[in-house]
């Protein structure tokens, strides 16, 4: 059971990327997938999460507007599609899935998978 976080880059403020969470060993259609994001020298916080219906998708209020979860059954890939970036959205994102259901998925505390990473950059 993997996740592989990807899509990360340097980019303006203003620009846009799109965020892939990769599975492999099991089904997305299954679970529900958050994603969080650690600033350097701050704690891990979260950014966005789909239930395992995508009938429900939850975001913090800094990215709100800003930032799309979606979900893609044929690719076993969740996205984050994140537009109009700034530079407080520069962050390593990690991509995780929870251990249970119905559980509280803004909390870092309920996932049991995590992929590696990757670098968001955005400048000024």
């Amino acid at each position: 059971v993997q996740l592989q976080a990807s899509g990360g880059g340097l980019v303006q403020a203003g620009g846009s990327l799109r965020l892939s969470c990769a599975a492999s060993g099991f089904s997305l259609e299954d679970y529900a997938i958050g994603w969080f994001r650690q600033a350097p020298g701050k704690e891990r916080e979260f950014v966005s999460a789909t239930t395992w219906s995508g009938k429900n998708s939850y975001y913090a209020d800094s990215v709100k507007g800003r930032f799309t979860i979606s979900r893609d059954s044929a690719d076993n890939t969740v996205y984050l599609q994140m537009n109009n970036l700034k530079p407080e959205d520069t962050a390593v994102y990690y991509c995780g899935k929870p251990k249970a259901y119905g559980i509280d998925l803004t909390q870092e505390s309920v996932y049991s998978v995590w992929g590696q990473g990757t670098l968001v950059t955005v400048s000024s």
